[in-house]
């Protein structure tokens, strides 16, 4: 079973060991990696996207995400069980400038009864 919640969950099988060690390298940083230029115009297509970015973890995407859509000083509205609030907040706070607002919540939909 291929677990993805997490890149330490889920042990690479040998035809996954394989596909690392024969995979064409590239620098990012300069004229870019084949590899993950392949995998973002095919995540663009597959999305009906003009272009994607891949990001290595969910709390790089997090960050970019914050920093995209708000502004420094303001608040970042959470769930209060949401993994940001709990995990990443001091992230948030540091990279983007914000304040991290917790709200009650029942399975992650936020509760209007007690708000």
């Amino acid at each position: 079973m291929i677990d993805l919640r997490s890149d330490t969950v889920t042990r690479p099988t040998d035809a996954m060991w394989d596909a690392m060690r024969n995979a064409s390298l590239g620098d990012d940083t300069l004229e870019g990696d084949a590899t993950v230029q392949a995998l973002e115009q095919e995540a663009a297509t597959l999305l009906g996207k003009e272009d994607a970015l891949f990001v290595c973890s969910g709390t790089m995407g997090n960050a970019i995400a914050t920093l995209v859509h708000a502004h420094r000083g303001g608040e970042a509205v959470l769930d209060q069980d949401a993994h940001m609030a709990n995990s990443e907040g001091g992230g948030v706070s540091r990279l983007a400038g914000l304040f991290c607002r917790t709200v009650a919540s029942r399975r992650g939909e936020m509760d209007l009864q007690i708000l």
